[in-house]
């Protein structure tokens, strides 16, 4: 374990933001290349590494997906692996999920499988909603086609090393909304003679808060968070003619999301037509539902059954984001929870670290899992 620990704290020490994980990359290659995959494909979806190892014999596959990228924020840690780079840092577990998987590179090594292809996918820009879209779309991927994907996300708040299970929607689908309203400027003591935003974006606002249904068990949960505002210029003669207002919207299903993204675009283009605004909609940073396939949930829960591992039957989804929902729309897939620690900071939070003591189980539990589905 020792060296997976110092892998992951040089990798806490040296985080890089999606799109830019190039040196976080060549360092999983260098460790990768200890523990001889049949192949590797670099440069995957951006900066991604997929190592590939196959068993004595031909069979099933399975992929197994970690994360590369780091957050833009700034680290109030003190310890000596702290980020080296202002601004940045893993407060999301991402160090410790890629020292899980680089773990799992290792067991494999040196515990052959019998048959079938493991895929190790250490995938980039999940923080931005990007990653698991241009693996995808990656042409060194179209071969690629495992019969089940998995992944975990390490959660602050759970007992550590319990593992959370739970079918279906396992993450709520997220997507961010920009609207933009151009009108015309005017000066300020005759704002009849221009188009002002302002009362389009407190109308719109309004109309946002009231669709909201909190209500995480509804078919309707509907989630809207305004993010950011913007109008006009701090020039106190002139009367603004051009706002913006960005929203994230979470839903507990894929469908749903839909629904709610058509609704929403009608609404904002009815209020720009009523204060006669010209209006330009566009989205980002999307995230699909993990909608977990229940037989892949069923070998999560034989793995950890037979480490003797407590499994927690979450009832109700999680509220944040996670693109490895794009895998499980495609492949038979799940993601799961592996606690980090009633007492660890609280993911994103300026403060949080990864805690080593779970690198072992989640290595164990994907073992598992790979023997269960190949070995079946």
């Amino acid at each position: 374990m020792e060296e997976l620990i110092q892998l992951r704290k040089f990798l806490h020490q040296n985080p890089e933001v999606s799109g830019n994980e190039s040196k976080t990359a060549q360092r999983i290659l260098d460790f990768l290349s200890k523990y001889k995959p049949n192949q590797v494909i670099k440069n995957i979806g951006g900066q991604g590494v997929l190592a590939i190892y196959k068993g004595k014999e031909t069979g099933k596959s399975i992929l197994f997906r970690c994360e590369l990228d780091a957050l833009a924020i700034q680290e109030t840690n003190s310890f000596d692996y702290k980020s080296k780079f202002d601004g940045v840092s893993h407060k999301c577990g991402h160090d410790g999920h890629m020292a899980i998987l680089c773990g799992l590179a290792k067991k494999i090594d040196q515990n052959p499988l019998e048959k079938g292809t493991v895929f190790l996918l250490f995938q980039p820009s999940e923080e931005d909603g990007n990653g698991a879209k241009r693996v995808l779309n990656d042409f060194k991927f179209k071969e690629i086609n495992p019969d089940f994907a998995f992944a975990l996300h390490n959660l602050p708040s759970y007992p550590k090393h319990q593992i959370i299970v739970k079918e279906n929607t396992f993450t709520c689908a997220v997507n961010s909304m920009i609207i933009q309203l151009e009108g015309k400027t005017s000066h300020a003591g005759e704002p009849e003679n221009g188009i002002n935003p302002a009362l389009a974006i407190a109308e719109i606002i309004t109309l946002f808060n009231s669709k909201i249904n909190n209500d995480i068990t509804s078919e309707t949960y509907c989630l809207i968070t305004p993010i950011h505002i913007n109008m006009g210029e701090k020039a106190y003669g002139v009367s603004a003619g051009y706002g913006e207002a960005h929203f994230t919207i979470r839903s507990n299903s894929n469908v749903q999301m839909r629904i709610i993204e058509s609704n929403l675009e009608e609404n904002g283009k009815e209020i720009a037509s009523k204060f006669n605004l010209k209006i330009k909609m566009g989205w980002t940073q999307s995230f699909q539902a993990n909608e977990n396939n229940i037989e892949a949930v069923n070998y999560i829960r034989k793995a950890a059954t037979s480490n003797n591992l407590n499994i927690l039957e979450k009832e109700l989804p999680f509220t944040f984001g996670e693109d490895f929902g794009l895998f499980t729309q495609k492949y038979k897939g799940a993601m799961l929870g592996l606690g980090s620690g009633e007492k660890t900071s609280a993911l994103h939070n300026p403060d949080y670290d990864f805690p080593d003591e779970i690198i072992d189980t989640g290595i164990t539990l994907f073992y598992q899992i790979a023997k269960e589905i190949l070995n079946a």
